[in-house]
């Protein structure tokens, strides 16, 4: 299983987003230059989370994107979900079923236990995932940004906000 690069951007977005005043927002063009990505594939992803009700589109001259809701309530899980989907990880197409040892169907009355497992880990990081909050990501910033990094950051929001 592979998360799409879409869901860092995401989850950096809402985080940042987080850190806004509540009557501010920051523009899709923003938030593409703070993290020196693609703007047309951002859009896709902020698009995709304020379908999800993550974030919402402010119209007007202070338009631009916020939290939907508060940063306590919207899990990393809920991002991911929104950006890269909710299909399975693994999909178990019953091979067991074929080839030269295959029996009747009725005789597999079990599940395959290849199939348990996988269930059984995608269950476990989805777990982890809906664990955390965009808040706990927030709330981490000064422990994992350099200070400098945090001071620039601060600086160029105030200039960039709505």
């Amino acid at each position: 299983m592979r998360i799409g690069e879409g869901v860092e951007w995401a989850l950096h977005c809402c985080t940042i987003l987080a850190a806004l005043p509540p009557d501010r927002s920051l523009s899709a063009a923003k938030l593409a230059e703070f993290h020196e990505v693609p703007p047309t594939y951002l859009a896709k992803h902020l698009q995709a989370m304020s379908r999800a009700g993550i974030v919402e589109a402010v119209a007007g001259a202070k338009g631009g994107y916020r939290l939907a809701r508060a940063a306590t309530d919207i899990t990393m899980l809920d991002v991911v979900q929104a950006v890269d989907g909710d299909d399975p990880a693994f999909r178990c197409t019953e091979i067991r079923q074929c080839g030269p040892a295959r029996v009747a169907r009725r005789e597999y009355v079990r599940p395959c236990g290849i199939a348990v497992a996988m269930a059984a880990a995608e269950a476990s990081w989805k777990a982890e995932l809906r664990s955390r909050s965009i808040a706990d990501l927030l709330n981490a910033l000064p422990r994992d940004v350099s200070p400098k990094a945090a001071v620039k950051a601060v600086t160029w929001l105030q200039k960039s906000i709505r």
